[in-house]
């Protein structure tokens, strides 16, 4: 499941976070493996909690970690990731910049499922609307990983439609779980933009489903899933 939750605060509801919201999305998408973005990390505006222990309890997910991108309000903003299975190295990488913005990470874990290891990244590239930012972004996301031969599965919000500079360069590398006719995952009633990905490199087990599922309450992005067969 990739997600961004826009901090747990409801589009409709002016300073409100609700966690249970974004736990029940989880909950009942039966993910095992979770990408979040826009994440609070013990900000007023969130009560000075740790949005991603309490989203991981509520939803059941044993695993979890907060990847840092820049200060906010007191605490921390960034991105995160969920298991139910126990991950290692997570590592945080910062993205590079053309012009002066909020800083943005890549992240990622190894997890292994049924003895067979693999990484799984997130991140969340600039929203400004110059696209260089994302352009750079998305060439240092694809160095990082340009000699992994693990498989790899790449979540994010990228802030960019098929078709850009961004994801014309993801396509040389990965490949994303929708190609044409792809449900819009913003904003958050009547989608009609897909800025949210899933993408695979590397990844020999089939595809059995992509989804957007129809949530218009907790964030104003739509969650994105994808269900794969990795039983060996």
């Amino acid at each position: 499941l990739s997600y961004n939750i826009h901090h747990a605060n409801p589009p409709s509801k002016k300073n409100v976070i609700d966690i249970d919201a974004i736990a029940r999305v989880i909950i009942e998408s039966k993910a095992d493996i979770v990408a979040l973005q826009e994440v609070d990390q013990f900000t007023k505006r969130s009560g000075n909690a740790s949005q991603i222990q309490l989203i991981a309890e509520k939803a059941g997910l044993k695993y979890y970690h907060f990847f840092k991108a820049i200060n906010y309000d007191g605490g921390d903003y960034g991105i995160a990731i969920l298991s139910k299975y126990p991950f290692e190295q997570p590592t945080s990488i910062p993205l590079p910049q053309k012009n002066t913005a909020e800083e943005r990470i890549l992240a990622l874990v190894k997890i292994s499922v049924n003895k067979m290891p693999f990484i799984f990244a997130n991140t969340h590239l600039d929203a400004t609307g110059n696209p260089a930012n994302r352009e750079v972004q998305m060439q240092e996301i694809l160095k990082t990983f340009e000699k992994e031969t693990l498989p790899v599965i790449l979540c994010g919000d990228l802030n960019s439609v098929a078709g850009t500079a961004a994801i014309n360069l993801l396509d040389t590398q990965f490949k994303r779980t929708c190609l044409a006719n792809c449900e819009g995952t913003i904003p958050e009633t009547n989608p009609n933009r897909t800025i949210d990905y899933i993408a695979v490199k590397n990844w020999g087990w089939p595809l059995v489903k992509h989804q957007v599922i129809a949530e218009s309450y907790a964030s104003d992005h739509r969650p994105l899933m994808a269900t794969f067969n990795l039983k060996p």
